[in-house]
């Protein structure tokens, strides 16, 4: 069997499974939302959406994340806010075999819950501008992400009035984070057309795409494992993920040349080259086109 057909049989099984395989959400009679946890690998840690709101958090290990039509990068400590119906992915760094344990800490609600119980404690329409901005998904730092991982620990760590006590004081956190500690991802057109099969399909090609964006990555490869011709591929993809194909890798690597830059005093030319861009000029242009400054200022203003 060729690696094409191998990539179509995985696409086949996800297909026929990704009812039994989707996140689904059980409500909880005995709490008002729903708390966690997982490793990594897992079923339920792939490309997925559902109409819950989530608040995540990642305790262990680096990778990459995407939601909506952003990619980035994480590492423990990572805290953001899903809002209903928002595609989002986070891809550990990971030798093949290897496994986080009780890698992500979540919380799950549905936002009907919110406003019923806002229309009997009005304290809780504080909430709402937070609800409605997270459509896009926020991501969060500094004092606002530390307190807000210490309120989820903690809601995973106690019951009944204890955990909505802690459940009110993380919704205040981030409600009222301050703008320099929260960071809007998707864009605010951001709008995929999304079914079972799509969620399939595009997971197999984030696999594919996040194991091999250093090196070469390519459409034809990518429509190959989905079994679709070339054309009709870029199509769905966009259609599916509201992005072209060519704008994932690009951001990806840049994600990827981000971190390098604020983490390592690697030579930029080097950065370059290591995240799968194929000359520096072509690396400064894309570079400044998405982040709006060069590479040598990036490192310069974030590493002050």
């Amino acid at each position: 069997m060729t690696s094409t057909d191998e990539a179509t049989a995985r696409l086949a099984e996800r297909l026929l499974g990704i009812r039994a395989n989707r996140e689904i959400i059980p409500p909880d009679p005995n709490h008002s939302v729903r708390w966690h946890q997982h490793s990594y690998p897992s079923p339920i840690a792939r490309w997925n959406y559902h109409p819950e709101y989530e608040i995540h958090l990642i305790r262990k290990g680096t990778g990459k994340f995407i939601v909506g039509d952003y990619i980035g990068t994480f590492e423990a400590g990572h805290v953001s806010i899903i809002g209903s119906g928002l595609p989002h992915d986070w891809v550990s760094d990971l030798e093949p075999g290897i496994a986080l344990e009780n890698r992500d800490a979540v919380i799950q609600f549905d936002g009907n819950w919110v406003e019923q119980a806002a229309s009997l404690v009005p304290e809780l329409a504080e909430v709402k501008p937070l609800l409605e901005q997270s459509a896009r998904g926020i991501e969060f730092f500094g004092t606002s992400a530390k307190e807000a991982a210490e309120e989820i620990e903690a809601m995973g760590a106690t019951t009944g009035l204890a955990r909505l006590q802690h459940l009110f004081s993380l919704f205040n956190i981030l409600a009222s984070a301050p703008e320099h500690e929260r960071r809007y991802l998707a864009e605010e057109w951001f709008r995929p057309q999304l079914d079972g099969r799509a969620a399939a399909v595009v997971d197999l090609v984030l696999e594919y795409v996040f194991t091999n964006h250093a090196g070469n990555v390519k459409l034809s490869e990518a429509a190959a494992m989905v079994g679709m011709q070339e054309a009709s591929f870029s199509k769905y993809f966009r259609r599916a993920t509201g992005q072209n194909f060519s704008d994932l890798v690009r951001k990806l690597r840049l994600a990827h040349a981000r971190r390098l830059l604020e983490r390592t005093d690697k030579p930029i030319s080097d950065i370059c080259y290591e995240v799968g861009f194929t000359n520096l000029s072509n690396f400064n242009r894309h570079f400044l086109n998405d982040l709006g400054e060069t590479p040598r200022n990036y490192r310069r203003r974030v590493t002050k």
